[in-house]
């Protein structure tokens, strides 16, 4: 592959991640994303323009740095946006991670995945060939809901999902709760059920909707849908992480 295939086009990092994934991480942020999520906090992610450009060797001697705050159980994500839509950097910097023995967690909500595409497939388990985990956003199981939340089907999603854990890699499942529209008791019992058909799942973590992100969709003059949706309550996060059984998921995935 010619070396100007594979520049990522970074939006941010975060140089001392403590949620995405295990111990500290150091937290590439890519360009670009199909999906529309109602609720995104990231939306200046969205838009794939072509700044920022790094190799893949750049990117990692960037976060190599930092790999003292690491210790034993920390290492390297990648998220967004979207990280499948520049899918051979983010194999190439998590190639050079495993060379040198660092945990990596690819953080996604999959709409990407194409299973019926045969070159896609090799590329995405090259991917996996160094991915030590996927953290993946299961935003909606119902996929008429899903569309109306984000704009796309959820059934390559929900196949990328199995495809990962026949693979034996070890998940990470993510929902963001929102009041009035991703907290109904039937949806959280069918997303249960389809977790507990993927055998790899170490940890389910409920993400409680906010509205921090909210100024930057006034900022880039886009009409925000949930305008005067509340917060969940406690009692709301409790009775949802119950659904979903989260403490039986509390042990994070061992290297």
């Amino acid at each position: 592959m010619a070396q100007d295939e594979r520049i990522g086009y970074v939006h941010s990092v975060e140089t001392f991640g403590l949620v995405d994934g295990p111990g500290v991480r150091y937290v590439i942020f890519m360009q670009g994303c199909a999906m529309r999520c109602q609720y995104c906090h990231n939306p200046e992610t969205w838009t794939f323009t072509q700044s920022n450009g790094k190799t893949p060797q750049e990117a990692f001697d960037a976060a190599y740095r930092y790999r003292n705050y690491w210790r034993n159980n920390g290492g390297l994500t990648i998220s967004g946006g979207e990280p499948l839509l520049q899918m051979d950097f983010v194999s190439e910097v998590f190639r050079l991670a495993h060379d040198k023995g660092i945990h990596t967690a690819l953080d996604t909500s999959g709409q990407p995945f194409s299973p019926d595409n045969a070159r896609w497939m090799a590329r995405f388990d090259a991917l996996l060939e160094h991915t030590s985990l996927v953290i993946l956003d299961l935003k909606e199981v119902d996929n008429q809901k899903h569309r109306a939340l984000t704009g796309h089907d959820n059934t390559n999603i929900l196949e990328m999902a199995q495809y990962i854990a026949r693979k034996g890699i070890p998940l990470w499942i993510r929902h963001v709760l929102v009041p009035g529209l991703t907290d109904d008791t039937e949806g959280l019992r069918r997303l249960n059920a389809f977790i507990r058909t993927l055998p790899t799942v170490r940890r389910v973590e409920i993400l409680p909707y906010h509205t921090l992100g909210t100024f930057k969709w006034q900022n880039l003059n886009i009409p925000y849908s949930l305008d005067g949706v509340r917060v969940p309550t406690e009692e709301e996060i409790q009775a949802a992480e119950e659904l979903l059984h989260v403490r039986e998921y509390q042990d994070a995935p061992k290297r």
